[in-house]
């Protein structure tokens, strides 16, 4: 995705996220919760953490679904950028995946999406895992369509 292809007047201000600065460390989460799930025995790996393929499987779910919903179609993953995995996640962590729109191409959205754990006999969240992800919209035959420019952006 190139500059020419973000619709800049689509989105306002407040709907964008500044990825540039990360949130801090016991921070509450913000953006669109797109996915909540409790983090169990079988997601682990061979050192009974939660395995990081499971969590970035959790994030993309999460982010499809947000993707889809502003981009009023199917989409489809394409490119995963700057991940960061800042803290293990353990059995029975709560995982909760907001969204926060980055930008809308003519056929792309990225959105940076953020894992953030409610650990037992915790009172407050922690943030995990972040990054970028990029989904296309596609049409019914899996083609590259172009986001209708009379989408209304969801609010978050």
């Amino acid at each position: 995705m190139n500059d020419s292809q973000v619709n800049a007047p689509q989105v306002n201000d407040s709907q964008v996220s500044d990825t540039s600065t990360k949130a801090p460390l016991g921070t509450e989460p913000l953006g669109d919760l797109c996915i909540r799930t409790l983090a169990m025995p079988a997601d682990t790996n061979a050192n009974g953490d939660i395995f990081g393929g499971w969590l970035l499987s959790q994030m993309d779910i999460g982010g499809g679904v947000f993707a889809s919903k502003v981009a009023k179609s199917r989409t489809v993953t394409v490119a995963i950028e700057a991940m960061n995995f800042r803290k293990p996640v353990y059995v029975c962590d709560l995982v909760s995946v907001p969204a926060n729109l980055v930008k809308i191409g003519r056929t792309s959205i990225t959105v940076h999406l953020e894992a953030w754990v409610l650990r037992r006999r915790e009172q407050q969240s922690i943030l995990v895992t972040d990054g970028n992800f990029t989904y296309v919209s596609i049409d019914d035959q899996g083609h590259p369509q172009t986001i209708r420019q009379d989408a209304t952006p969801i609010q978050t």
